[in-house]
């Protein structure tokens, strides 16, 4: 998107107003309070705003041909036959769960056009009509093995300074409580409970606050971490710089995704993500036996439904049934060493 299509009004009390230039894009500045994007984005927690900014984003732009963004179109115009050419264009170019997310972002700032008083009731009906899109596809990530999981809190112990301690407090969060890691960032030092190993977990996924819980090496890790950082108030997990030199201010989700990249490749192990962490302690914790309505309450999810995609045991069974089967095949080396 060009400067041209963009004029940013800078106001006292809303902070922003949005115009911009295409047949649907908005034709007078508007206030941000007024604004369905604006106040749709406001509503989300803010660990999903910019993954529905981006969504809004791409759509504004297939819509306008890269004339608006999310700020720039006027929501208010958006028609069926706007949604539904959008709904095609997306079930060809991304997979099932990006498609339907990227059609939930646009269905949550159509309402919000609707809730204004933008949009009247049958045009907001008619607008949010599209089908999801269908189809199902293999989970993305991966689980991470018992070996890996020890090979990475070995390197985070051969850490300098207070860098190894702190990042195998945050490795063991993200397995051993399975916190996303907008949600270990977000942690204050005053939300673990050091005698009974609670972790309040502020404004979750959908502003959820939750406790979970922490136990054998996860406790020790926090602990040990804790030992090191100090017991002043404010966040629980601090950047180190290269010296060793701890930065008292809140650690950045990004950078969680960047030290687990480094412990990966310290540690030999393949590539993995924060959210693999997460995915390999509900699978573990629904491998040995314990209730998924359990795991579904202890990480927060709103449904059990996205609980269930996690289990791995369904997997385990089909795998085990395969080899019930006997193959009467015989390889070509075996073959010859036969007729020889």
């Amino acid at each position: 998107m060009t400067h041209e299509s963009l004029e940013i009004i800078p106001t006292s009390s809303t902070g922003m107003v949005f115009r911009g230039h295409d047949p649907l894009g908005l034709s007078e500045v508007v206030l941000a309070e007024r604004h369905p994007a604006a106040v749709y984005l406001a509503s989300l927690a803010p660990g999903s705003r910019r993954t529905m900014r981006a969504s809004l984003d791409a759509i504004a732009a297939l819509l306008t041909a890269s004339r608006c963004d999310a700020m720039t179109l006027n929501w208010s115009l958006v028609r069926y036959e706007h949604s539904a050419a959008v709904r095609a264009v997306l079930a060809s170019r991304y997979a099932v769960a990006g498609a339907n997310k990227m059609l939930s972002a646009l269905r949550g700032v159509l309402r919000a056009a609707w809730r204004l008083g933008l949009m009247s009731a049958e045009a907001y009906q008619l607008a949010t009509d599209v089908a999801a899109v269908r189809g199902s596809a293999l989970p993305a990530g991966r689980a991470l093995s018992s070996g890996e999981l020890r090979a990475l809190f070995r390197t985070c112990a051969e850490g300098r300074g207070g860098s190894g301690a702190r990042d195998a407090a945050v490795l063991a969060l993200a397995y051993g409580a399975g916190l996303r890691r907008s949600e270990i960032v977000a942690l204050d030092l005053e939300d673990f409970d050091a005698q009974t190993g609670a972790l309040t977990v502020r404004r979750g996924k959908g502003r959820k606050d939750r406790l979970a819980y922490i136990a054998n090496g996860a406790f020790a890790a926090v602990a040990d971490w804790i030992a090191v950082r100090g017991s002043g108030p404010g966040p629980l997990f601090w950047p180190v710089n290269k010296g060793g030199r701890l930065l008292p201010r809140r650690l950045s989700d990004h950078a969680v995704y960047t030290l687990m990249k480094r412990l990966a490749s310290h540690a030999e192990v393949a590539a993995f993500t924060p959210h693999d962490c997460r995915r390999t302690m509900i699978g573990d914790l629904l491998d040995a036996g314990v209730d998924i309505s359990t795991v579904q309450r202890l990480v927060g999810h709103s449904a059990i439904t996205t609980t269930s995609r996690y289990d791995r045991r369904g997997e385990t069974a089909k795998r085990k049934a395969s080899n019930v089967l006997s193959v009467p095949y015989v390889t070509n080396r075996l073959a010859a060493r036969i007729q020889r």
